[in-house]
């Protein structure tokens, strides 16, 4: 495959750039986080500090650089599918998470200043519900039922 440049695709064809993006559901755009943040597993996330304590107006603008909300927006696909910036309310709105379940994945309380992305994007895999079962919770299942 060869890589061309805009203009010259422009060229040979018709470019609709305003041609509209399909729209992300929410469980697809929460795998896609997941597959972002793994794909890095060992990188050093800033976590934000003291989610559960801090008052609705300045939780939903609180942010940090290199956080899991800001490998979110780092990528492309998710900005195009309507992630406007990397805050905590954004990320809580576009994700369609609960206070608890984004606080689980990035609350300072967890995990102190910094979280492993493996780490975020178990508790992101959580929510989607695709987590495996422990052993625990398989064992219980065999002899409860």
């Amino acid at each position: 495959m060869k890589h061309q440049t805009l203009e010259q695709l422009q060229a040979v064809a018709e470019v609709d750039q305003a041609f509209p993006q399909r729209i992300m559901s929410r469980d697809e755009r929460l795998a896609r986080w997941v597959a972002l943040l793994e794909a890095s597993p060992n990188r050093r996330l800033a976590t934000l500090y003291q989610t559960e304590h801090q008052p609705t107006s300045i939780l939903s603008r609180l942010r940090s650089d290199n956080s899991p909300i800001s490998v979110a927006f780092d990528d492309p696909i998710l900005r195009l599918s309507g992630l406007e910036d990397d805050t905590y309310g954004q990320a809580k709105t576009f994700f369609g998470l609960t206070d608890g379940e984004l606080h689980n994945v990035l609350c300072y309380c967890h995990f102190g200043a910094t979280v492993s992305a493996a780490t975020a994007a178990h508790y992101v895999r959580g929510v989607l519900g695709t987590e495996k079962p422990s052993l625990f919770s398989r064992l219980r299942a065999l002899f409860m039922y």
